[in-house]
This record gives C-alpha cells, structure tokens and sequence, in this order.
C-alpha cells in the first residue's frame, strides 16, 4: 500500500511489504515498513525487504538516488540487491553489519558506507544519518530537519526500543543509542518505524527504562 503523495512538493511515501524475517534459526512473518522520501522527480528508498516489485511499483519511474539500509538482517535487505538493478542506485550499508549483509548476499557487496554523520540529499532535503547500534552493530537512523522525522529502523518503535534478543544485539547499547541520538531531537519529532505505527520522540520518553 502507499499513502501521502502530495504532486509536486516533497513528501515521504509508505509502502508495506510481508515476509520472513530470519535469524538465529528461527523464521517469524513480519510486515516491514519502506519508506520512499522525496517529490515527484527524485527518491530515496529507506530499507528493501522481502521483495522487490512492490517497492518498484511505489517508485513510479522516479530517480532513485539511494537505496539506504537500517540494518542488515534479512527482512531490511532481501531486495536491496534486485533494487539495484532496477533502479541503478547505490546501496549504502553502515559496515558493522557487514557479517550479517553476507549471510544473505553472499556474492554481493553494498555501494557505500553509511557512516555516522553521513548525509543524503534529495527533492531539496537532506537525509543524516545517526548510527544507534544495539539492534544490531551497524543500525543506523535516517533524521530530517526538513521534515521533522527520523526513520528508526528498528532502533525505536511505538511503545520502545527494538529487540536485543539475538546475535549481536545488546540491550545497554541500543538504550544508550537512543537516549544519546534519539531523545535529544525535538520532542514532537515523528518517528517513522521499520515495522508498525509511527510515534514520537515525547511519546517514548517514558518507555525507555
């Protein structure tokens, strides 16, 4: 599904796309949040799961400028790499999740590093990244000014943090991630999830122990 394009001014898309997340031995079915920030000429596309021709579909035949990964378990990446090919734009991967990245694309490499700090412009905004490990090592949020968003990932959800129960995951770090990178940006910016309802910094506030 897609929803908030507004012709001609910036804007950020939604669509929604099922499958498996896989990690540790353990399958789970999973409906993943992308995210597709930009106007009616240019994109940037925010995660790449599961399958690609949703994803191609909510594009329209606009300039992909980016293709940006939160984090590199498999239902945030499984179409990065057919993306790619679709669109010819340059997938950018925090290198702390390099190990994971593999285990899924074995024969593929991400284009750019996204480090912390690093920015990404399109449609007149500009996109910074935050790294915030914990969910994993290399997880990394997307925050606008412009828009006042930040893109967690699984970093932070509606009713608090992402998960920390498997391999490489730890709940101390992804806790200091947020309180240092998250809950420092204005209260009412809104939090835009890699799964489920979006939320707001003041909203989470209370739900970090």
């Amino acid at each position: 599904m897609r929803s908030g394009a507004v012709t001609g001014t910036p804007r950020i898309d939604k669509v929604v796309v099922s499958g498996v997340f896989s990690l540790d031995g353990q399958d789970f079915d999973v409906d993943n949040n992308v995210w597709l920030v930009g106007d009616d000429d240019e994109v940037v596309v925010i995660d790449a799961p599961h399958r690609a021709e949703p994803i191609v579909d909510a594009i329209g035949g606009r300039r992909v400028q980016a293709i940006v990964l939160t984090h590199a378990h498999n239902d945030h990446i499984t179409a990065a790499v057919a993306l790619r090919e679709a669109t010819a734009a340059a997938i950018w991967l925090n290198p702390a999740d390099r190990m994971l990245w593999d285990v899924v694309h074995p024969e593929a490499a991400p284009d750019r590093d996204l480090v912390d700090g690093a920015r990404i412009s399109v449609a007149g905004l500009q996109l910074q990244a935050l790294h915030t490990p914990g969910h994993s090592p290399g997880s990394t949020c997307l925050y606008s000014a412009d828009l006042n968003t930040v893109f967690s990932g699984d970093t932070l959800f509606s009713g608090g943090p992402g998960a920390t129960g498997r391999s490489y995951s730890d709940k101390p770090t992804i806790l200091a991630s947020i309180r240092a990178r998250l809950l420092t940006l204005h209260g009412d910016t809104v939090v835009r999830t890699g799964h489920g309802d979006d939320t707001t910094i003041n909203a989470e506030l209370g739900n970090i122990a």
